[in-house]
């Protein structure tokens, strides 16, 4: 029997009910693939689980790098006395 997308989200919303939350993400990762233009039968065989959203916002170049992260204690050094110009040091 073939399901169709409405049939699978009866399926999905009964199993977040029954809190299998990953039973629910498995059927809605096959609506994806379904209302994506795959066929029925490949969506059921698919293999979605390494799969992850993309985070609005990290897409592009650079997006990859990692930012430094400070101690939550931390705090910037004082700055330098403008003042301290024309002096030698000894």
């Amino acid at each position: 029997m073939r399901k169709t997308v409405e049939d699978l989200q009866r399926e999905m919303e009964a199993a977040a009910e029954a809190l299998d939350f990953e039973e629910a993400r498995r059927i809605r990762d096959r609506i994806n693939l379904m209302r994506g233009g795959a066929d029925a039968a490949d969506a059921a065989q698919a293999d979605t689980s390494g799969l992850v959203r993309q985070r609005p916002g990290a897409m592009g170049l650079g997006t990859s790098r990692q930012r430094p992260v400070a101690p939550p204690d931390w705090k910037p050094p004082a700055k330098p006395d403008p003042m301290t110009s024309k002096r030698k040091r000894k």
